[in-house]
């Protein structure tokens, strides 16, 4: 029987197994991992898809039989089979930071995993303060969401977004993560009750990486609210090619090696001079360069 994991706490996993053909589809097992796993230093993810074997289908306790190829790992949080990032910033109170808000795209087009950006709180701006958002990022090519919680607008077309994947959810404090993930699993189709009650025997006080099942296939990572973070570690060479505007360019500058900061005839700055690419995102281009040539120096 083939599942994916959910959770994972105190070398126990969780697996939710959905089969359209049972009268119940969606069943969570207990699991432990062979010792084998352990043998070959390979530890079981949430996210992982995984073959179990049953051990008593009434209690659903079962064992973790093999772990299936994945198609990536993200470190923190630790979790495998991510298909895109829904990176959430509110639109006031707080003012999203773009500076933040970019290091975590760069961060995820290091591993390549494609992101969308979803902007809450669009009931308490403008829609002039939603079109310089919407100019900043439409050249990019992130698609772009502008929701209310609060109000309840706009939730449907996350779901679309959100429908037969695998999303890691991440923001800031503050922006109402928790308010669009609740608004999100009004409609949950796992037997909530059951499946909190089991998961609750192995808590602990710290947080653990758990995915929630919205829909048939269909999974969120709600991941702590941050503040800052760093630039993932790569050379400063790399950076233009983890900014899509900047990639599309390669090779049209005068020099191979244009780093895109005061060379003469770069086409990187051309297009931030004629409104093709965000002056917001070039300075945050311009100023993560800086940060990555002063960490190497140092």
């Amino acid at each position: 029987m083939e599942g994916k994991i959910i959770r994972g706490v105190g070398g126990l996993y969780y697996v939710h197994v959905h089969d359209e053909k049972q009268e119940n589809p969606d069943a969570l097992y207990e699991c432990r991992a062979k010792g084998i796993f352990r043998k070959d230093k390979i530890k079981p993810l949430p996210g992982d898809f995984v073959e179990i074997a049953i051990l008593d289908e009434e209690k659903k306790l079962g064992n973790i039989e093999r772990i299936l190829p994945r198609k990536n790992v993200l470190i923190r949080p630790a979790v495998a089979n991510v298909d895109q990032a829904l990176v959430i910033f509110a639109l006031a109170a707080p003012a999203p930071s773009f500076s933040l808000l970019d290091r975590f795209l760069v961060m995820m087009e290091q591993q390549d995993i494609p992101s969308v950006l979803l902007f809450n709180k669009k009931d308490l701006v403008s829609r002039e303060a939603v079109e310089e958002v919407t100019a900043i990022y439409e050249k990019s090519g992130y698609p772009m969401l502008f929701v209310s919680a609060a109000k309840e607008e706009g939730i449907e077309a996350v779901r679309r977004i959100l429908q037969g994947k695998t999303t890691t959810v991440a923001g800031p404090s503050g922006v109402g993560k928790s308010s669009l993930i609740n608004l999100l699993q009004n409609d949950i189709h796992m037997e909530t009750g059951e499946i909190s009650e089991k998961i609750a025997r192995g808590r602990h006080t710290t947080r653990h990486t758990e995915l929630l099942c919205v829909d048939a296939d269909t999974y969120i990572l709600d991941t702590p609210g941050f503040s800052s973070m760093d630039l993932p570690d790569i050379e400063k060479e790399g950076l233009g090619g983890l900014f899509p505007e900047i990639k599309r360019r390669e090779g049209t500058c005068r020099f191979a090696d244009c780093a895109h900061m005061a060379e003469p005839d770069c086409s990187v700055q051309r297009a931030v001079s004629e409104g093709e690419m965000s002056g917001s995102r070039y300075e945050n281009y311009r100023a993560f360069y800086e940060e990555l040539k002063a960490k190497k120096r140092y």
